[in-house]
């Protein structure tokens, strides 16, 4: 099948894939004085002497906004507000489908970080959660933190920590089949963008000790000239020894490969100098760093990818509905380390028996969501 083809037929049929439904019935004046004016003046009244009531009266407990810039989407790169909307609208049908939440396609003509937080912030009364999406870094990073500080709501930048809360729980299963500790094997993580800082962050929080973090020019430590302030903090934490050099020469005996990066960066002659058992996550889309097939070929024993058409999908649609259906019932005010890494152990506990070919859910077994929500009530108690 085009999938190309077959998705421009859609967006162009239905005016894109999303519509607002009401729940209030309208079929007469009563309806409408209850609905409208003056009904409606009683509400708003209850929220303006305790603003707290929102979550009781209005859609604020179950919405998300979606919020772009679409500096960085997909494979696609800077493409702008506009060309990001069909993606964004993609990402608040997987809110709906997934945890049943009500998300909004929120694209900001920007690329001036304090205009961006600005905007979010004037916006956040009509919601009860922030999901950032598919801005470049470093700039991500300075926004979320902020945002996060400053918000009483949510905020969660999916790009970053979806993609971490799935690749560990994915390791976590991996490790099994291998028989191997976490806190003994060897790391290398090729992409120092969004994704491979949070991997690498929650990797260590997890109790990962030997991490080696590589971006365009190299191996990342300590010293290193060149380096943004994301990255030198990163670097005070991994890398310990200083290696140098690109990935062929950092990748030797390491026992875990994690691709953020570009297509066919991982040559098979690399993964052939890994430690025996290697696993493989090659996350670039649509192409990976390495083809499964050349990768078991090479030795590696687990491979997995960002897509759907090969095993073992490192998908960020396993983590944020969940994610956010739990920080939206229990009316959690920040998505913490100690969330994610419980959401990560719970996904990774669905998948009762781990072997090559399954280290991680599909994304259409029932009640994934559910259970990453009831983890973090775990975590406030």
């Amino acid at each position: 099948m085009n999938y190309y083809k077959k998705s421009l037929e859609l967006h162009q049929k239905q005016n894109g894939k999303l519509e607002i439904k009401s729940k209030a019935p309208l079929k007469n004046k009563t309806d409408l004085s209850i609905a409208y004016t003056p009904g409606v003046a009683e509400p708003c009244l209850k929220i303006a002497k305790n603003p707290a009531d929102a979550y009781k009266y209005t859609i604020k407990k179950n919405s998300v906004a979606v919020v772009t810039n679409g500096t960085a989407v997909l494979g696609l790169g800077n493409i702008g507000p506009k060309a990001a909307l069909p993606v964004m609208e993609g990402k608040c049908v997987l809110f709906k489908k997934f945890a049943d939440i009500d998300a909004y396609p929120i694209c900001i003509d920007s690329e001036d970080n304090q205009e961006i937080i600005r905007t979010v912030k004037l916006i956040s009364p009509g919601f009860g959660g922030i999901n950032l999406e598919d801005i470049k870094a470093p700039n991500c990073f300075e926004i979320e933190e902020r945002l996060s500080k400053e918000l009483d709501i949510p905020v969660f930048h999916d790009d970053q920590h979806g993609t971490a809360i799935v690749a560990l729980a994915a390791l976590i299963n991996a490790l099994k089949v291998v028989n191997k500790k976490h806190d003994k094997i060897k790391v290398v993580i090729n992409g120092a963008g969004a994704g491979g800082i949070a991997i690498t962050k929650l990797l260590l929080a997890y109790g990962l000790k030997n991490i080696t973090l590589l971006d365009r020019i190299g191996a990342i430590y300590k010293g290193r000239v060149n380096l943004n302030p994301v990255k030198k903090e990163i670097a005070k934490l991994t890398n310990l020894k200083k290696k140098k050099g690109r990935l062929e020469h950092v990748i030797k005996d390491t026992d875990v490969f994690f691709g953020l990066s570009v297509a066919k960066v991982l040559k098979k002659e690399y993964v052939r100098t890994m430690a025996p058992n290697s696993i493989i996550m090659a996350l670039a889309n649509p192409i990976p760093e390495i083809m499964p097939n050349e990768a078991k070929q090479a030795g590696a024993t687990i491979v997995a990818t960002g897509r759907s058409d090969f095993p073992n999908q490192i998908n960020n649609v396993l983590a944020f509905p969940g994610i956010f259906r739990g920080l939206l019932d229990y009316q959690v005010p920040k998505a913490t380390t100690k969330i994610k890494l419980a959401a990560a152990i719970t996904l990774a506990s669905i998948v009762k028996k781990p072997r090559p070919e399954k280290i991680i859910p599909n994304v259409f077994e029932k009640g994934i969501a559910d259970k990453i929500a009831k983890s973090i009530k775990k975590c406030i108690k």
